[in-house]
């Protein structure tokens, strides 16, 4: 396996140093716009690993369709992960076809709102693009694994574990993500991509529902207390535009699918006032300068404003959480509610593997995805989502290879009983 990452920001980043201690590629090309991130990655992966000889470094344009296309073909790349930030998804995942490589992302193609009623329709839903290629994909007997990150990704997976082997039937299966990450220094410094989180999070979000389809609300609406585990406690979520919600009801059966992010009511406001003063905008405009007026989007000016995170984890505290709450019948007849997560530790992993949390949660599920494909474990062509394929081997080898155990709580009115992984696992064999 040979594969080309596009783009060696705090992702791409942490995907290489994570590879490195595995053994199923032959080559990994990290590709930037910017060649000296792409070579800061290469070098801190043989910092840490003296004889790795398996990364090189190069420069590709993410929104050039041919240019991923041409250095996927000059590197002889049978895989592209795209590690670039959404509005690049479709450039990158037809440079790959174009290619004949399967590709993998961690987030899916831009939505666009209904024109008349964004919070009650939805328009032109997540990742609807690339389902649309489906049909090439088959035909060319390649696999585009779309969503396959943390969330959506690890989340997916649970779902598939979920519905094959803990219940008989699923009321909802809601996606539940929270920390308590803070930033030494810095009174707002999102630990993830602003520009993803802007675009996910003012977009209406959408909910499926059984009898109803797809539809979408308001942003942030049907706020909960959701308790996390991991130390973290409970966190009030509020709906967010997500693609879980647009994958599991195309795989799994569920009478409700949502998806909720503690964003906390800081967050919240700031994210409110760059929508009102219009900094959310992503379309250019026209701003004056010494050298004579020049175009500029306003969200690009915001996240040039704000820190790097693949730059914050020396300042990080806390924990992140990912995760699947399920409610429903349960394998035995009975009413049943689980919540299977996943956490991470900022500490650890920058002891380990010199990456935040959050970007490294990110990384690792692709990781293990390609592992699974190298090996055969995992196959098919087309465009699919993680729960399109066996859960268990994916969960076995995070937890055992990749030394990342995730776990599950049964959960009732009166008690949170937590299971490890290994516990869990055991009791569904």
């Amino acid at each position: 396996m040979r594969i080309l990452v596009v783009g060696s920001g705090g992702v791409g980043d942490a995907f290489a140093r994570i590879v490195a201690r595995r053994d199923f590629a032959e080559a990994v090309v990290m590709a930037d716009r910017d060649l000296v991130r792409a070579e800061r990655t290469v070098a801190a992966v043989r910092e840490r690993h003296p004889h790795e000889r398996r990364f090189t470094a190069t420069t590709v344009d993410a929104s050039d369709s041919a240019a991923v296309a041409a250095v996927a073909r000059e590197h002889r790349a049978t895989h592209v992960l795209n590690a670039v930030d959404p509005r690049f998804v479709m450039p990158v995942f037809s440079g790959a076809l174009a290619a004949g490589a399967d590709y993998l992302d961690m987030a899916m193609s831009l939505s666009r709102p209904h024109p008349e009623r964004p919070y009650e329709e939805t328009g032109v839903t997540l990742g609807s693009e690339q389902f649309e290629a489906a049909a090439r994909w088959e035909a060319a007997g390649r696999l585009a694994l779309v969503g396959m990150g943390v969330e959506p990704g690890l989340s997916d997976v649970f779902a598939r574990y979920a519905v094959d082997h803990l219940f008989s039937e699923v009321d909802e299966l809601g996606t539940r993500d929270g920390s308590n990450l803070t930033v030494d220094g810095y009174d707002f410094a999102p630990s993830f991509s602003i520009w993803t989180t802007i675009e996910e999070c003012l977009n209406p979000p959408v909910v499926w529902e059984r009898e109803r389809g797809w539809f979408t609300t308001a942003p942030f609406s049907e706020p909960e207390v959701f308790d996390f585990p991991g130390g973290i406690g409970p966190v009030e979520c509020v709906n967010v535009e997500h693609e879980e919600v647009l994958l599991m009801p195309r795989w799994l059966d569920a009478r409700r699918v949502t998806f909720k992010y503690g964003l906390g009511d800081e967050f919240i406001e700031v994210l409110e006032v760059l929508h009102k003063v219009g900094l959310d905008r992503t379309d250019t405009v026209r701003v004056g300068s010494a050298d004579g007026p020049v175009q500029v989007s306003p969200r690009d000016v915001v996240a040039a404003c704000l820190p790097d995170p693949a730059t914050l984890g020396d300042r990080m505290r806390g924990a992140t959480c990912a995760g699947l709450w399920v409610t429903g019948t349960g394998t035995d007849g009975r009413p049943r509610e689980v919540y299977l997560h996943h956490v991470v530790d900022n500490e650890w992993s920058m002891a380990e593997y010199g990456a935040q949390c959050v970007v490294w949660q990110t990384a690792v599920n692709p990781a293990v995805a390609l592992e699974l494909l190298a090996r055969g474990t995992w196959s098919g062509t087309g465009v699919l989502g993680p729960e399109a394929f066996d859960a268990v081997p994916f969960l076995e080898l995070l937890r055992d290879g990749y030394g990342s155990p995730w776990g599950m709580q049964e959960r009732e009115p009166t008690r949170v009983l937590d299971l490890t992984a290994a516990e869990q696992m055991a009791e569904t064999d």
